[in-house]
């Protein structure tokens, strides 16, 4: 005997992401936050001082105040910047010959000046990715982490 039902399989929606929220361009939060504008809207300022980053966008009011960029921008700039001026820094070895001073001179503010330069718009990148995947409390309904700062439940039946 064959089945003459059709089975259905499950298919996830095209609007809605693995847990059931619209979904975010990853690649456009991630442009608006080097950019250091809001990810959402990519109108208001993601940054209020050269870290700090604003509690809530001023444009669209979107809740910025529990990313957890942490580590991550300072090691992706140190990465990047190295990319860049290590073999910079090879080349021109190989092909004067600078004195170490005059190496120092010229490599030491160049690291630098590329590495405060950087830092921002990678973090504002990192913070647009985190939001876009719904990361660390942008997805108020199903992460836990998304607590307000320094809430602890009062008693242990509230813990478990």
């Amino acid at each position: 005997m064959e089945n003459t039902e059709q089975s259905h399989v499950w298919q996830a929606s095209a609007e809605l992401n693995d847990l059931g929220l619209p979904k975010r361009s990853a690649v456009e939060a991630m442009k608006r936050g080097f950019l250091c504008r809001c990810p959402n809207c990519g109108e208001g300022a993601l940054f209020n001082r050269y870290l700090k980053s604003v509690p809530e966008c001023a444009q669209c009011g979107e809740d910025l105040s529990h990313h957890r960029a942490d580590d991550a921008p300072p090691y992706f700039t140190i990465m990047i910047v190295g990319h860049i001026v290590v073999p910079l820094m090879l080349a021109v070895f190989l092909v004067t010959e600078w004195s170490n001073l005059t190496h120092m001179a010229v490599w030491l503010p160049l690291t630098l000046a590329m590495t405060l330069l950087l830092l921002q718009p990678v973090k504002g990148t990192i913070i647009g990715l985190q939001w876009a995947l719904y990361m660390h409390g942008f997805d108020t309904r199903s992460d836990p982490d998304a607590m307000p700062e320094g809430y602890l439940p009062s008693t242990s039946a509230e813990r478990a």
